[in-house]
């Protein structure tokens, strides 16, 4: 069966002027244009090829792979603003459109907005949504210490709203965030706390006494990539220590205190230094 909006693994049945013809093991045929054909393509292969609908809604296979696959968000820039809606640059060479129905507010030329892509049944068309609420999950699928994949999505007044797994929404408490993040990024997890509403709560370190662990082999590498010396102490400033090591300044005091425990460095009044073993 072709799978719109996914990668395909197919099969070359014939030339053709356009380009080649490739198919599955239902006899459904899709054309790859000329201009994807790869080069060293082995008729004997399986080629894998990402399906979309061209210009006249015909399914084509292309060799290009999208910023996003059905089911997936992905920050997108607007390419245009028409009265259907938004026109998104997800990598190929057709603009993925945004409906006005889907959208979430006014958008112009030039902004990165959050979507999913979604696949409309009746018309086995591609498009994005901004309702992020609607393209998710209502049925939880992580637990709690559990590391996720998060993509950023945007500043609140509490925190950052993320994507988790792509099935989730989620938020990171400002109090919780050690490292400067842009509207876009991908970066890992871990479920901080499931409240009995269903909302998610994520931090970008592990909690208790593995989040320290971690955090220690962190110091003892930056201490090695420094020449053994870092000018950060006990009395350092908060902000300073975050933009250094991405972690909290009480985080910071246990890894400090259990490395000089290990004897692994010495504290000075105004730095550490990694003692020679």
């Amino acid at each position: 069966m072709l799978s719109l909006g996914k990668i395909n693994s197919l099969r070359v049945l014939r030339n053709a002027t356009c380009g080649i013809f490739l198919g599955d093991d239902e006899d459904q045929e899709v054309l790859l244009p000329n201009k994807y054909v790869p080069e060293d393509l082995d008729p004997d292969h399986l080629l894998d090829v990402f399906l979309y609908t061209d210009s006249e809604d015909r399914i084509v296979a292309t060799t290009l792979m999208p910023k996003l696959f059905l089911h997936q968000f992905a920050v997108l820039e607007v390419k245009d603003v028409t009265k259907i809606g938004a026109f998104l640059d997800w990598g190929l060479e057709k603009d993925l459109l945004l409906p006005l129905s889907e959208q979430m507010g006014r958008y112009l030329t030039g902004d990165k907005v959050t979507v999913c892509l979604c696949l409309d049944e009746n018309t086995d068309r591609l498009f994005a949504s901004a309702k992020l609420h609607e393209c998710t999950d209502q049925e939880l699928s992580v637990r709690e210490g559990e590391e996720v994949d998060l993509l950023i999505d945007r500043e609140s007044e509490l925190g950052w709203q993320v994507v988790i797994n792509d099935r989730h929404i989620g938020l990171i408490f400002f109090d919780k965030i050690f490292k400067p993040l842009r509207k876009g990024d991908r970066v890992k997890g871990f479920i901080d706390n499931i409240r009995e509403d269903g909302k998610i709560d994520v931090s970008l370190q592990k909690q208790g006494y593995s989040q320290v662990e971690d955090s220690q082999a962190l110091l003892f590498q930056k201490l090695q990539e420094n020449n053994g010396i870092l000018y950060l102490t006990d009395k350092s400033d908060a902000n300073l220590i975050s933009q250094e090591l991405g972690m909290s300044k009480k985080v910071f005091k246990k890894c400090v205190g259990a490395l000089y425990k290990q004897r692994k460095i010495n504290i000075e009044s105004d730095r550490i230094v990694l003692l020679e073993e």
